[in-house]
């Protein structure tokens, strides 16, 4: 499975986003479902209803309706693995759903990522493996 972060979820739904045909293109050639997480989902959610209102958020729905998009469920036993890691690269920061994701990749043994965000380049999985990133022209 492949990890997708909050900006190619509204990248994937936002038709002025310079790379909205790519990705779109690109998913439809990619292991389907992608996986995400509640955080990612509402992160993308919140800049939907900015650019484009229900509309945009109707759509974004529509991945995980239609099941192009599965939520990874963080569990409590995860919260100090969480917090931990935007504690490490609180120099970049790492906010709450990039961690979501470095913590679903170590969890779930996946190393490929969908992202728009350059901060996957640092970040490691168990603290030593790197993200593959999944390069979209």
């Amino acid at each position: 499975m492949i990890l997708c972060d909050a900006g190619v979820l509204l990248c994937l739904v936002d038709h002025t986003q310079p790379q909205h045909n790519a990705y779109r293109d690109t998913i439809t050639k990619l292991a389907i479902p992608l996986v995400t997480t509640w955080s990612c989902l509402t992160e993308a959610m919140y800049l939907a209803l900015h650019r484009g209102g229900w509309v945009m958020q109707k759509h974004l729905s529509k991945l995980l309706l239609d099941k192009l998009l599965t939520i990874y469920e963080i569990q409590e036993s995860d919260y100090i693995r969480l917090f931990g890691l935007m504690e490490k690269y609180r120099d970049r920061p790492m906010d709450l759903a990039d961690a979501t994701l470095v913590l679903v990749a170590e969890k779930g043994g996946y190393r490929q990522i969908l992202t728009l965000d350059s901060d996957f380049l640092f970040y490691r999985i168990s603290d030593r493996d790197t993200f593959s990133i999944i390069q979209v022209q």
